[in-house]
């Protein structure tokens, strides 16, 4: 599917997103930002050697053709430097009402604490909210406290037990 299906297909969110917060500009990731989000995407993994060859273009590009889906960018000083997946997901329960989930939050290690991760996560918060999700749900590795403090300082928190197995 691409963006633009009608309502009737479901709930989606907008195809383009760009919003400035002070010298912060948070916007939807386009095809050319692919190689500056697999650098920040590469950060994620759990050693210290980043690999950018080991994230994949076709399923970004998919990401940027999906309704459901919007990966934001945060850039400062016209340098990507943060970067957020949004994905929605339909729901029969709650009214019918959507939800969110967040992924793949990220800031380059240079930029960190400057107020960049909360302002991608506020985006997002704000995105789902216009698309009429009912909740905004993520996870977070358990070993990764700084990230916590910040989910929490967006109005986060952890009520559940969150499991996970990998195939």
């Amino acid at each position: 599917m691409t963006r633009g299906a009608t309502a009737a297909d479901g709930p989606s969110l907008p195809p383009v997103f760009s919003a400035c917060h002070g010298t912060v500009e948070v916007r939807s990731a386009r095809s050319e930002d692919f190689d500056d989000v697999a650098r920040l995407l590469a950060l994620l993994e759990a050693d210290e050697e980043a690999d950018a060859g080991r994230v994949v273009r076709g399923p970004f590009d998919r990401a940027l053709a999906d309704r459901r889906r919007l990966i934001l960018v945060a850039e400062l000083d016209a340098v990507i430097v943060g970067t957020l997946d949004l994905i929605l997901v339909d729901n029969a329960t709650h009214g019918g009402a959507p939800w969110a989930g967040v992924e793949n939050v990220v800031v380059a290690r240079g930029a960190r604490r400057r107020g960049i991760g909360a302002t991608l996560v506020t985006s997002a918060l704000e995105i789902a909210g216009a698309a009429g999700c009912y909740k905004v749900q993520l996870l977070s590795r358990s070993d990764r406290s700084d990230a916590h403090a910040l989910y929490e300082r967006t109005g986060f928190d952890a009520p559940v037990r969150g499991f996970r197995r990998y195939l």
